[in-house]
């Protein structure tokens, strides 16, 4: 066979390579939030559903900002970026090698922490939540509402129903004024 006839047979594979690594990267892209660099709602849950099968003692976590509509309002939608940016590092941050968090959309974010134990703790979450942002400036304050849930506690250890518990711990904590976060 000569060269040409092996080069042009060789590049419809070559196409296919191309278009198949084009794809991967995309769908990497869309189960990653381009702000926070977290993973979406989509890439998040079934990695979530696999730490909870695997690891009884695993903990989910419900993260809502506080007042963030305000911060967006007074100083603007790059003030409001920087503060989700911050928020996803602390909270990223916070579950290491341990766990794995997400953007879930606006301010909310959620977490699963297969080994809660080895983390900080959650007060140091809590504190590392409600501690101040620099933007252009401006000292921003910032306060989360922070529900929980230990799925193994619960009578089916789902991830619907952890998600389900840590959001009404979380608005429980809301009605409870700032910085008073439950589980």
């Amino acid at each position: 066979m000569d060269t040409y006839t092996m080069a042009t047979a060789g590049l419809p594979a070559l196409g296919w390579a191309l278009h198949g690594g084009l794809l991967a990267r995309r769908l990497a892209t869309a189960r990653r939030d381009p702000l926070t660099g977290l993973h979406t709602r989509a890439g998040w849950t079934a990695r979530a559903e696999r730490l909870i099968a695997k690891h009884p003692g695993a903990l989910v976590l419900l993260v809502d900002l506080d007042d963030f509509k305000a911060v967006n309002d007074t100083h603007g939608h790059a003030a409001g970026d920087t503060v989700l940016t911050a928020t996803a590092q602390r909270l990223s941050g916070w579950c290491g090698r341990h766990g794995i968090a997400a953007r879930l959309g606006g301010d909310e974010f959620a977490a699963v922490v297969a080994h809660p134990d080895r983390t900080a703790g959650l007060l140091a979450l809590w504190s590392a939540l409600d501690s101040p942002v620099t933007h252009q400036g401006h000292v921003l304050a910032v306060s989360a509402s922070v529900g929980c849930c230990y799925p193994g506690h619960l009578p089916v250890p789902t991830l619907t129903d952890a998600l389900s518990a840590a959001d009404k711990a979380m608005y429980a904590a809301k009605g409870h004024g700032r910085r008073n976060n439950t589980h």
